[in-house]
């Protein structure tokens, strides 16, 4: 039974003197669910190893299943997903989407594409975060998608369209997701013309678009690249199974143990992601280091050790968004302020993080300034305040705020609860077991 579990309202942390320990980690939701996608799009059969057990994955396999396309549960992490060769069985459903980005909008762009009649929809979190920007970039090119609650987001009802597709755009400012969406697509589009997806504006969290094009390589679909400026795939292209593919531990999830091996001393070490991941998010080792933690890096794993009192930085993270949230809390351990930048899309993620990382931020007694595209983070001068932290139905809330618990070397920790830790379920169901596991002289 996990911890989650035991309390489902709240989770208790005590004071942590030191961590020590290796993390094996869970599949990367990234990967995970374009894998799904690619595989159910693809011709053949595919087996997937290592894939992430969490509220993200189990959405999607529920809406292709929904939608006619067969997978087999073999075990825990091991899937293996019949593909349709770019069709689909079904050609109605309702399909609930939770509150997984990395799910609803490749399926509206998949969905738009092939043609049927399907309803998105989710929780309510969901119905607030923007998708106007895909759709509106579908509807361009014949695409039928309507919205049944309000404009620019969801739910979504996509009817069968006629898509004469040449040249589209895409604003690249708000998800990176909707140029992953348009990618993944594109192929259906170009059977006889090549298709070339234009984007407007900066490309953020550019990490995540090379996620996407090294799987669709994986899948045997290769895209031409101008810059982060426009993409081309040329006709004749179509999704094939590669047999079996393994998927990388999560590189978002890896910086909380990283973070807390920089703080309360280590050697941590996380197995799943190592020197050659394609995940953008190991690049956040690199902040440790320059706020002076000691990292080294395997082919397989990565490690983080203490190297005296960190050091503030001020720095873009425009390129790591998610893991930049446990940046935000190391700098509560480090000398100085603290200033992460170009984080804008904080604000439309699984809630306004930006909003709830100062508000959380303050209840530990630090001074935070939240800008519209920035946070600035200035450390109490002694130890931190107990707190009662918030979660907000944010998976990513949740951990990083367990890390409030530890003793570093500039201040010690406190005395953390955490509201709904359930929420860890959206990809790290057992969160706060990996993290008992590490800690240590843990004070009653």
């Amino acid at each position: 039974m996990t911890q989650q579990k035991q309390y489902p309202h709240h989770i208790d942390l005590k004071p942590v003197m030191h961590v020590e320990g290796v993390v094996r980690l869970p599949g990367s939701k990234s990967i995970s669910n374009r894998t799904l996608l690619l595989a159910a799009l693809a011709e053949g059969t595919t087996t997937i190893i290592g894939l992430l057990a969490s509220d993200d994955t189990l959405v999607m396999l529920g809406a292709l299943r929904s939608l006619g396309l067969g997978w087999d549960q073999v075990d825990e992490h091991t899937h293996i997903v019949h593909g349709g060769g770019g069709a689909l069985p079904v050609h109605e459903a309702d399909l609930f989407m939770g509150n997984a980005g990395t799910a609803i909008r490749p399926l509206t762009a998949a969905l738009a594409v092939i043609g049927g009649d399907y309803t998105l929809h989710g929780v309510t979190r969901m119905h607030e975060r923007p998708i106007g920007d895909l759709v509106d970039a579908l509807n361009a090119i014949g695409a039928q998608i309507e919205y049944t609650g309000v404009e620019g987001y969801p739910p979504l009802r996509i009817r069968r369209g006629h898509i004469h597709a040449q040249r589209l755009s895409v604003r690249g400012n708000v998800s990176s997701q909707f140029l992953t969406a348009l990618l993944m697509a594109a192929p259906l589009m170009a059977r006889e013309q090549p298709v070339t997806i234009d984007v407007v504006g900066e490309l953020i969290s550019k990490p995540y678009i090379e996620i996407t094009l090294n799987l669709m390589r994986r899948f045997g679909v290769t895209v031409e690249q101008d810059g982060w400026q426009s993409f081309t795939v040329q006709p004749g292209q179509r999704y094939t199974s590669p047999g079996t593919i393994h998927v990388e531990g999560d590189a978002s999830s890896a910086s909380y143990f990283l973070a807390a091996g920089a703080i309360g001393g280590g050697p941590i070490r996380v197995e799943g992601v190592g020197r050659d991941s394609i995940q953008g998010d190991v690049r956040f080792a690199e902040a440790l280091e320059q706020m002076g933690a000691t990292i080294t890096r395997g082919d397989n794993w990565i490690e983080a050790r203490s190297n005296g009192v960190l050091k503030a930085i001020d720095a873009d993270f425009n390129h790591i968004p998610d893991a930049a949230m446990t940046i935000a809390v190391a700098a509560l351990y480090a000398e100085g302020t603290t200033t992460l930048r170009n984080i804008a899309s904080w604000r439309v993620k699984e809630t306004d993080r930006l909003a709830a990382m100062a508000t959380e931020l303050r209840k530990l007694g630090a001074i935070v300034v939240e800008g519209p595209d920035f946070i600035s983070v200035t450390p109490p001068e002694g130890e931190l305040s107990a707190a009662t932290i918030d979660t907000y139905d944010d998976h990513r809330m949740a951990m990083c705020f367990s890390l409030a618990s530890l003793d570093g070397k500039a201040r010690r920790g406190n005395t953390m609860r955490i509201n709904d830790p359930k929420c860890v379920a959206k990809t790290f169901p057992d969160y706060f077991g990996a993290f008992a596991g590490i800690a240590h002289d843990q004070l009653i």
